[in-house]
């Protein structure tokens, strides 16, 4: 049954991680397609894409929903790239050697969020995505892809040639490059792999500690832009309904409950990560580790009471803090009035991994480097325990892209 007559020509998508120009993302992925299926063998090469496809073909409900989700999106007009699963497996195996390019108007930094972009919030989508098999399979491709990025044939646009290198002009003004490490007279300006680009450190001195002898004031653990603000946090909530209220203890999960439990009545604070920005993160607060874990969870989820949404993961930023893949790190402050200060950090859009860098007994100063994304797109969330915060200091907008926090910046002030 068709969702929608016709597709929307653009779409806001915050971020920056794919264009908001529908035709641009249709092209693309007619474009992508048309490679993979000129490239193809007679069967999958890599591993963890034909398990995958395994197990679509073993599984009589799984096969039926993903089908299903494939036609709805077909019948309501949209250009997929593909009409069947299997069609679907030959693009997603072609993009295991994939680098993305730069653009300066189509940018299209997450291809399978690119090509999944419109199965996923059809209506016969959203329980293949949310299937913890299907996850655990679409983690191993993930890792696969990864480790691509990872390795030296991931520099292919690691270059200065326009329109598709990274270090051409308009890369580097969009950027912002000059404030980060490399070296210009190396191959590739120093850069080991796409991941290692990916990862790129500031220079010394570019993001400053915000008040780094004051306790009081919280620093932003990500760069970020605001997304949301909420008090008098739940320990349980309906995450999935409209408004997507954020439940503590599907963020820390059930065996985690006393961790949770010290956040309720307390406030939360999300922002996301764009494209372009810096993907490290920081210590919001100076004082010691008390939890340092990731969560497996889903990856191309979305929520269904946002509605059938091209650019679904943006419209799901509360909900995919209980179920996508994330990493937690609380930390107990030095100062015993802020109490534990909690930082979740929450892949969306192909991220891989959530690289944590610290362990239960470590010693963080404000503004130390604690772990990072890698590649994909990404939200995070700082959680106070009840009568801390005083107020924060940046509003999320109420339509369009908010100003972005830089990393070690103000974001809150505690009583």
């Amino acid at each position: 049954m068709p969702t929608n007559s016709t597709p929307p020509d653009t779409r806001h998508r915050i971020g920056e991680w794919m264009t908001g120009n529908e035709a641009h993302m249709a092209a693309y992925r007619e474009k992508i397609a048309k490679e993979a299926y000129a490239q193809a063998g007679e069967r999958l090469r890599t591993p963890a894409v034909q398990e995958l496809a395994r197990l679509f073909d073993d599984n009589a409900v799984l096969r039926m929903s993903l089908t299903r989700a494939i036609d709805e999106a077909r019948e309501s007009g949209r250009r997929l790239g593909y009409a069947s699963i299997g069609e679907l497996m030959t693009v997603i195996d072609h993009l295991m050697t994939y680098t993305p390019p730069f653009s300066e108007t189509s940018m299209i930094v997450c291809p399978l969020n690119a090509f999944l972009d419109w199965p996923m919030c059809m209506p016969s989508g959203h329980a293949v995505f949310r299937d913890a098999t299907v996850n655990a399979h679409l983690k191993q491709v993930l890792n696969v892809w990864c480790d691509f990025l990872g390795g030296p044939h991931s520099r292919t646009h690691l270059d200065t040639a326009p329109p598709d290198g990274w270090f051409c002009d308009e890369a580097r003004k969009r950027l912002g490059l000059s404030q980060f490490q490399y070296r210009e007279d190396q191959p590739h300006w120093g850069f080991d792999s796409w991941n290692d680009f990916f990862t790129r450190r500031f220079r010394a001195g570019a993001r400053p500690v915000a008040a780094p002898d004051d306790p009081h004031v919280i620093v932003s653990a990500c760069e970020a832009a605001p997304y949301h603000t909420e008090s008098n946090l739940k320990i349980r909530d309906t995450f999935w309904i409209k408004g997507q209220p954020y439940s503590l203890r599907d963020i820390f999960t059930p065996a985690r409950l006393p961790l949770a439990e010290r956040f309720v009545g307390g406030d939360l604070y999300q922002a996301y990560l764009s494209a372009y920005n810096y993907h490290r993160w920081h210590a919001p607060v100076r004082g010691t580790v008390t939890h340092a874990y990731r969560v497996d969870g889903a990856y191309y989820s979305v929520v269904e009471a946002e509605g059938p949404d091209p650019a679904g993961l943006n419209d799901s930023q509360g909900y995919i803090t209980a179920v996508a893949a994330r990493a937690v790190i609380a930390i107990d402050s030095d100062d015993p009035g802020i109490g534990t200060v909690a930082a979740v950090f929450v892949g969306m859009g192909d991220v891989s991994s959530c690289v944590v860098e610290v362990v239960p007994g470590q010693r963080v100063g404000k503004g130390d480097e604690i772990g990072y994304f890698q590649y994909g797109g990404s939200t995070c969330c700082l959680l106070f325990e009840p009568g801390v915060i005083d107020r924060f200091l940046h509003e999320p907008p109420s339509g369009g892209d908010a100003p972005v926090v830089q990393v070690n910046a103000s974001v809150a002030i505690a009583r």
